[in-house]
């Protein structure tokens, strides 16, 4: 049994999981140290969290969704086309604030984001697969504080959470840490 099991089967749902925040945007850019490192035109911001226990399923499930994920217009004004569909790209910035737990007190608890070295290598993964999915990629400065500037297109904004996976099937990634099991 591993660790995401043994916390469910002690009755407590989990909150790890890769979550990606996907905003479809007109352009944006990112700067650092008062530098601009990186900017897209159309395409998807995406802000990244990497979570304890986040392994190759959690990556692989959430590249393949901002992959292929329907949320740019097609010819008749619909949301049907991917982002390498348009030709578009992706400017990818890891954020380790989406681990935020608010749950008791007023400061946020980060204690769920994964340690920064394997943090770092998890962003650096998927960079690499959205490459090899054929996805023009450009990323922000790992760790660094940074500025980050978008124009929303719609607004249209997306939450990948990989616990979704499974979410159907019942298994304990399916659930929330500190909420007991139905």
């Amino acid at each position: 049994m591993d660790a995401k099991e043994a916390s469910f089967s002690a009755g407590f749902r989990l909150s790890w999981c890769m979550i990606a925040v996907l905003q479809r945007v007109s352009r944006a850019d990112v700067a650092a140290g008062g530098m601009t490192v990186a900017g897209i035109g159309e395409g998807l911001l995406v802000l990244l969290c990497a979570v304890k226990l986040d392994g190759d399923a959690d990556l692989e499930y959430c590249a393949k969704k901002i992959a292929r994920i329907r949320i740019f217009d097609d010819e008749n004004g619909r949301m049907n086309r991917s982002v390498a569909e348009t030709a578009g790209e992706v400017l990818l910035v890891s954020q380790f604030t989406l681990s935020a737990s608010t749950r008791k007190g007023n400061r946020p608890s980060f204690e769920n984001a994964e340690a920064p070295d394997r943090a770092r290598l998890l962003c650096d993964q998927m960079a690499s697969r959205l490459r090899e999915a054929g996805i023009p990629v450009k990323t922000g400065e790992f760790g660094a504080m940074m500025k980050v500037s978008l124009v929303n297109d719609g607004p249209v904004t997306v939450i990948i959470d990989s616990r979704e996976r499974t979410a159907q099937s019942g298994s304990p990634s399916a659930y929330c840490q500190g909420e007991e099991t139905p």
